[in-house]
């Protein structure tokens, strides 16, 4: 019997499970860095009045596509995250395991909205991007295997985020999902519309090029490569960078003299 099941798991199961994807967490590395590098320049500008245009276009711009970044990799990892698990694991498991991951993420999420709140003055996150991808993790689970369906809900939801930002309405029960209420603001804001949407189709690349947790394409392997390395490392640890490197870019402009933390 047990012979007969290791030749039916070896028929189903891919020859060989890479443990990692050096281009995604290269990829996650290079976001991160975008963002710690989005931060410091917000924060000269917010807390030092440094004269940066933060909300023109150039910078909305770098500020979304290093979120876009950061919310397809969300969506190819849970696939990859999904592929090497289902066969170990039985659905109830699978589920559970992402609610506890999900839960963990917007926990930490609330955390930073309490922080915010209790510690500036003019404004807080609320919503922002851990917040969602706690939840994205979550309500993930049933659609993780589907491809098509990923993209083209992703982008209706992409559609319907960028329709609802020119309208304002009363209540803010619904602002999770991008129906802002008059005179809203967020240090960072991230609906469901649209940017829900950005983890479906991350969720759908992942499933054309990495099925079963296989790389689909052609690539030569630069994991050796130092500066891959140092991308990677920063990309495996994305989580505790996001926790701690606003306080430590807050203090480390505190020591140069650029902001007095006492003001706030």
């Amino acid at each position: 019997m047990l012979i007969v099941q290791n030749i039916i798991l070896n028929n189903i199961l891919p020859m060989k499970i890479s443990d990692r994807f050096w281009e995604i967490d290269a990829l996650r590395g290079i976001a991160i860095i975008m963002m710690v590098f989005y931060h410091i320049t917000y924060n000269l500008y917010y807390f030092a009045d440094f004269p940066i245009k933060i909300y023109s276009f150039p910078w909305m711009y770098f500020q979304r596509t290093t979120a876009s970044l950061f919310l397809l990799l969300v969506g190819i990892s849970l696939t990859i995250s999904y592929s090497k698990k289902k066969f170990r694991y039985s659905k109830n498991d699978l589920f559970l395991i992402n609610l506890k991951r999900g839960f963990k993420i917007f926990l930490w999420g609330l955390i930073i909205t309490t922080f915010t709140l209790v510690f500036l003055n003019d404004g807080f996150i609320l919503f922002g991007i851990l917040h969602l991808i706690g939840v994205s993790i979550i309500v993930s689970f049933p659609l993780i295997e589907n491809k098509y369906k990923n993209f083209a809900l992703g982008l209706l939801l992409i559609v319907a985020g960028g329709y609802l930002r020119n309208f304002t309405f009363g209540t803010s029960y619904l602002l999770f999902l991008g129906f802002r209420p008059a005179s809203f603001f967020s240090f960072d804001y991230f609906p469901i519309m649209p940017w829900y949407g950005v983890v479906l189709i991350g969720i759908f690349l992942g499933n054309i090029f990495y099925p079963n947790a296989n790389r689909r394409f052609n690539a030569p392997n630069l994991s050796s490569k130092i500066i891959v390395k140092g991308l990677s490392f920063l990309g495996t640890h994305s989580l505790k960078i996001y926790l701690i490197h606003q306080p430590l870019i807050i203090l480390l402009l505190y020591a140069l003299g650029y902001i007095n933390l006492f003001s706030f």
